[in-house]
Formats: C-alpha cells, sequence, structure tokens
C-alpha cells in the first residue's frame, strides 16, 4: 500500500515497461556494541582581535560618513514634504473659507 508505483502508458508504444518491485534487504548486520571511547573536551581557540590599519579606519570613517548623509537627506527631504503638504492645506483652507464667507454676503 505503501510503496511506490511508476504509471503503465497508457498509449500502445510496443515497448512495455513492468511496474518494478522492490527487494527486501536482508543482510545487514546490526552495529557491534563498542566500549564507549571517551571524547576530550575541544579547547577553545583563541580568538584575534580586530586590527585597524590607517587606512580601514579612514575608510570606516567615510562609509558611516555617507551612511550618516543619505540619512540625514532622506529625512529633511520627507521633512520639507511634510512642511509644503501642510502649507498647501493652509492655503486652501483660507481661500475656501474667504469663497463661503463671500457666498454668505451674496456678492
Amino acid at each position: 500500500m505503501l510503496q511506490p508505483r511508476i504509471p503503465v502508458n497508457p498509449l500502445p508504444t510496443g515497448i512495455v515497461t513492468p511496474p518494478i518491485q522492490p527487494t527486501p534487504v536482508a543482510d545487514i548486520e546490526p552495529p557491534q556494541a563498542a566500549t564507549p571511547v571517551p571524547v576530550p573536551m575541544p579547547v577553545a581557540a583563541t580568538r584575534a582581535t580586530v586590527q585597524l590599519t590607517p587606512g580601514s579606519a579612514l575608510a570606516l570613517a567615510a562609509g558611516g560618513g555617507a551612511v550618516v548623509l543619505v540619512v540625514g537627506a532622506v529625512l529633511v527631504s520627507m521633512l520639507l514634504a511634510v512642511a509644503i503638504t501642510g502649507v498647501s492645506v493652509a492655503l486652501i483652507a483660507v481661500v475656501l473659507r474667504l469663497l463661503v464667507r463671500d457666498m454668505q454676503k451674496g456678492r
């Protein structure tokens, strides 16, 4: 029931492929019980400290400065977009208020 079956070709081609029957494997021997061998504890490897050369320190500082500039430019542009939107909405509100007041006065 749980064995895979190869589908038989429903169209006649002249070559008939019979389904493959798996053969049971009986000559596998169980592993022999051996006496446990103590495993030595691994010695912790000494970590190499990071050494910054003047060139790598300069590159690291330049990369950090570039990241700060890019993030600052994005934040300033977002703040500018919000400020422009706020001024536009305030200007539209003033114009609409004037139009509504003029319509109420009957001009």
